[in-house]
């Protein structure tokens, strides 16, 4: 499904994955309902945490 991306995506990384925008990304993100963390001031999202988002969006999970 991602298996271009590496383990631990940016969040440039998740809006090419799910074509949605920079700042729905972040809003995702500051809610909670894409998991992730900072280092600093740049968001490393976990590959699985997006595939995760996908499931739940899809009604798979």
């Amino acid at each position: 499904m991602l298996e271009q991306y590496q383990d631990i995506m940016t969040t440039y990384e998740v809006t090419e994955a799910l074509c949605i925008g920079k700042n729905r990304v972040y809003e995702l993100l500051g809610n909670g309902i894409l998991k992730g963390f900072r280092i600093g001031n740049i968001w490393k999202i976990p590959k699985e945490a997006v595939i995760e988002y996908i499931m739940s969006q899809s009604g798979l999970k």
